[in-house]
């Protein structure tokens, strides 16, 4: 059998992550599935950003759980953005789009 590689390829969890989604390795795709499993669970989409009206359902609100992982998120895009979610609180908002930053920040 082939070998899985790139987003097929099961990396290594973080343990915030890996308590959140219980498990220890999965591909990139399922985390990313599992996160928005559990985003829509729980009804955390939201129509608002820090309570202003703005892009309807493109923006989660971060609960006590997603905390313990966004709090790890400061990365490094490959354009040379930084993407530091140290400092933020439960309650808060961010994008959608930027799960992927969160997923990069939380695999070894």
């Amino acid at each position: 059998m082939a070998e899985k590689k790139g987003l097929s390829k099961p990396v290594k969890l973080k343990a915030d992550l890996a308590e959140l989604l219980k498990a220890k390795e999965l591909p990139r795709t399922e985390i990313t599935k599992k996160l928005w499993d559990y985003i829509k669970a729980n009804k955390l989409q939201t129509t608002k950003v820090n309570g202003k009206p703005e892009n309807a359902g493109k923006n989660i609100v971060i609960d006590a759980k997603l905390i313990k992982i966004i709090n790890n998120t400061k990365v490094k895009t490959s354009s040379g953005k930084v993407v530091d979610f140290t400092k933020l609180k439960e309650g808060q908002t961010i994008d959608m789009m930027q799960i992927a930053s969160v997923v990069s920040a939380n695999i070894e």
